[in-house]
């Protein structure tokens, strides 16, 4: 039972961060939410997140982070989560790393 929620809960972050990205954002990068994370007990959670072009994800990262509480506001606003996780951002590392490895097989 706990795994369904787990999924449900990520899903929904995913979903609902790529809402607010989308419409917070300056626009001056293109922030896609790529997966979540969260611990056993639901309390915290990490949104992973790729940027283009990639030597935005630095300016792109502390955006994020800086309306983390923002974030979680929203979510208790607009979606049925009434006490949602602490919040944090990570640029996807593994997103990087596939798409390097298709442009290799690309060569």
């Amino acid at each position: 039972m706990g795994d369904k929620r787990e999924a449900q809960m990520k899903e929904i972050l995913v979903h609902m961060a790529g809402e607010f990205l989308a419409r917070e954002s300056s626009k001056q990068s293109l922030i896609t939410v790529t997966r979540a994370e969260m611990t056993p007990d639901l309390k915290m959670a990490t949104i992973f997140l790729s940027v283009f072009p990639e030597a935005k994800e630095v300016v792109a990262l502390a955006f994020c982070k800086r309306e983390r509480s923002a974030f979680r506001e929203y979510l208790r606003a607009k979606s049925s989560l009434h006490f949602p996780p602490t919040i944090d951002f990570e640029i996807d590392i593994g997103e990087k790393n596939r798409q390097k490895i298709g442009d290799l097989l690309k060569r």
